[in-house]
């Protein structure tokens, strides 16, 4: 009988220490600090597609993990390894196994704010998205040059980019492009309030057109203490039906956008000003709000014409008589002779 008894507790006491050690261990693996110990923190980016052995072979290429071990045991008993989820994901300082699961497992992505501006080509735009995205260009591309998907949402290919507004915009790095977009639409459906639209009707502006002025006031002038100006010239010209002669305009025609002095005026483009009234089809830039706000609230002057100010570098002198501007041209011109700009 006591030997019975002995070998019962004997049995505990081994079932105890084994049970105890197992706990310990797990408790280990589970808990202690196993990813980016001592390390600030980092991003793991899993594409779409990839598989478990992708994703250690980036916590490894990173030197993310402390024990790959432990991870790789977790990783089979919680079955992440036949479920891995594609995402960007923010792996904190010190974190533990059981952070670094809690977010793969069940794909907590961490988003990311998504900001573009000083763009003038769609190009620009394109790749600027999707090389902060996990999109390709290829995709994106598709879709905004596609007539069927621009008419979609209000525009053609030519004006889409004025759908998007520059702003900052949380989302997911695996957003779709079909997705971003909706996401961008909705924030220019925002933007366009009852007041901007006010505005822009009272003008005998579209929205569009608003933001194709605002593209062209954009690249005259960078102060925004000056854009109402600007802009109010380019109003009062097409209110005289004249053309808008603006530079810019036929820089981006040309595909030179360094160009001091434009010579090229006859250059055959939608786009050059000086050849056709009215506005170019499409945007030639980007527009920040505050030039699309300068269009929408102008300055009321009766100027006609500005030329670069070259005492107060950044800003332009404006006057109402062509007779007027050519004097201050002609000083413009011969200013660029003597600092031997072309």
């Amino acid at each position: 009988m006591f030997k019975s008894i002995s070998l019962k507790v004997g049995l505990i006491i081994v079932f105890a220490f084994f049970f105890a050690t197992f706990s310990f261990y797990a408790y280990q693996i589970i808990f202690t600090e196993n990813i980016q110990v001592g390390k600030p923190d980092t991003v793991l980016y899993i594409p779409k597609g990839a598989k478990f052995q992708q994703v250690v072979d980036s916590l490894e290429m990173n030197e993310i993990l402390t024990d790959k071990l432990s991870f790789m045991f977790l990783a089979k008993l919680s079955g992440y390894k036949d479920a891995v989820k594609p995402g960007r994901y923010l792996l904190k300082t010190n974190s533990s196994n059981k952070d670094l699961f809690k977010m793969l497992i069940k794909g907590r992505q961490t988003p990311l704010n998504l900001t573009f501006n000083n763009i003038r080509l769609k190009s620009e735009l394109i790749t600027k998205l999707s090389d902060k995205l996990e999109m390709t260009q290829d995709e994106l591309e598709a879709l905004l040059d596609n007539p069927a998907i621009t008419q979609k949402y209000g525009f053609d290919t030519n004006t889409i980019m004025s759908m998007f507004i520059p702003n900052t915009y949380e989302v997911y790095w695996t957003i779709t492009p079909e997705e971003l977009l909706g996401k961008i639409q909705q924030s220019y459906l925002q933007f366009w309030n009852d007041e901007r639209k006010a505005k822009a009707q009272a003008i005998g502006l579209s929205p569009i057109q608003v933001s194709i002025l605002a593209s062209i006031v954009e690249e005259e002038t960078k102060m925004n203490d000056e854009k109402p100006l600007v802009a109010g010239v380019y109003l009062n010209r097409l209110k005289a039906d004249m053309r808008l002669q603006a530079d810019p305009t036929v820089k981006f025609a040309i595909g030179d956008f360094t160009l001091k002095r434009v010579s090229n005026l006859s250059i055959d483009s939608p786009y050059n000003t000086y050849k056709y009234k009215g506005l170019p089809p499409g945007l030639i830039c980007l527009p920040m709000n505050t030039s699309i706000d300068a269009v929408l609230s102008p300055a009321k002057h009766d100027f006609m014409f500005f030329c670069a100010d070259f005492d107060k570098p950044g800003y332009h002198l404006f006057r109402k008589t062509f007779e007027e501007h050519r004097v201050i041209g002609v000083n413009y011109r011969n200013t660029l002779d003597k600092l031997k700009i072309k």
